[in-house]
């Protein structure tokens, strides 16, 4: 009998109390309860519409991101992760993560969210630190944010943290302590990403303006290096470039689908996917509307379109996504783009410190992975 392939499931839910300015995701302020309500009920109907195209596969993950999954009615929850576990053969150990803000933890509504299925929670604190709380626009302060942890970590039994880092004038000292307050918590999971300026965002106007700058190079790899010194000092192991663990059991299943190259269904408003049909590479997107999304999915009975992917694309994808990680991509993966041990591009990397020298992997070091946006453009734009 054949083994089932993985399967994880994506779920967006765009609302939001507030847009954060450095955000750049589907996202839209929070709305009434009726059009919510019916957006839950589009999203079952998109799973089951895409289950008939997929068959049977090993679910491995559901993932309820956004946006503020955390706002959602617990009761639509666990009507969604009920549907993906009837519509996909649940793996043993299949993991539920939801992701939260410090502003929405009360004792009852984790502990509904924990009886809806969910068994990890993601919890986006960002910072101890009040000013930079207020900078970053969140509507939490750092009190709020502890209580909000020591009730997770109560509640769930696995929590992450996300934090961001390189605001402007951080200094290095700073973010130690930033780093060993979430520490302190107790999680097992901690994702600390540098502040980046999106296109389009409120960050990005108020830096064309000059009201702040951005952290420089120096500072970011200054920033990045205390990162990875501080967290493996205290048992966390960097297994992909912004997501750090302590153990094997505590690294994110469902970002290693997408770092791995499996299939994952994208449901909810400008969600994205990747499924194998027919052996081929596919990639799905959904309307970003929310009256969109669930007007195509009464119309056609789903809300997704689907597009097969260039066996030269979905190598390209492989390299964007696996040099994230410590564990890279194997070579056989690579074979449309001509890539191996002994490519030019390769050696020279690997010269420079940039890739590790691997028969079977390609593979980023270290110093590869902050530096990866210039790697992966030397092996794929050639």
């Amino acid at each position: 009998m054949t083994a089932l392939a993985p399967l994880g499931v994506y779920v967006h839910w765009p609302y939001c109390a507030r847009i954060c300015p450095y955000c750049d995701f589907n996202v839209v302020r929070d709305r009434g309860q009726v059009e919510q309500a019916a957006l839950a009920d589009a999203i079952v109907a998109d799973l089951r519409a895409q289950r008939a195209l997929t068959g049977d596969r090993r679910l491995v993950s559901v993932f309820l991101g956004g946006g503020t999954p955390s706002l959602m009615d617990p009761a639509w929850a666990a009507r969604i992760v009920a549907a993906a576990k009837a519509l996909w053969t649940p793996d043993a150990g299949v993991e539920v993560s939801l992701e939260a803000n410090p502003t929405d933890a009360e004792a009852g509504r984790f502990a509904a969210f924990r009886a809806a299925g969910v068994n990890r929670l993601s919890l986006g604190l960002q910072s101890f630190d009040d000013a930079a709380l207020k900078f970053l626009g969140r509507n939490h302060d750092a009190a709020e944010a502890r209580r909000a942890a020591e009730l997770a970590a109560k509640t769930f039994p696995r929590l992450s943290v996300d934090m961001i880092y390189a605001l402007p004038g951080q200094a290095v000292a700073a973010w130690r302590d930033q780093l060993r307050q979430a520490i302190d918590l107790g999680a097992e999971h901690i994702s600390p990403y540098q502040l980046t300026i999106e296109a389009g965002t409120a960050f990005d106007r108020a830096v064309g303006r000059g009201i702040f700058t951005q952290a420089d190079d120096a500072t970011g790899a200054a920033l990045y290096d205390t990162t990875l010194q501080v967290l493996e000092a205290a048992g966390f192991e960097a297994y992909e470039v912004s997501n750090h663990a302590r153990g094997e059991a505590a690294r994110s299943r469902h970002n290693l689908v997408y770092w791995r190259g499996q299939d994952y269904v994208g449901a909810g408003p400008g969600a994205h996917g990747r499924l194998t049909l027919g052996g081929v590479r596919t990639a799905t997107t959904t309307a970003s509307g929310v009256a969109d999304y669930i007007r195509a999915v009464g119309d056609a009975g789903t809300g997704f379109e689907a597009e097969a992917l260039t066996p030269v694309e979905a190598a390209e994808e492989r390299i964007l996504m696996g040099l994230r990680t410590f564990e890279g991509v194997a070579w056989p993966e690579l074979a449309a783009l001509g890539l191996g041990p002994g490519h030019p591009a390769v050696v020279e990397l690997v010269g420079q410190g940039l890739l590790a020298e691997d028969p079977e992997r390609l593979r980023a070091t270290p110093a590869g992975r902050f530096l990866l946006d210039g790697v992966t453009r030397a092996l794929i734009v050639r």
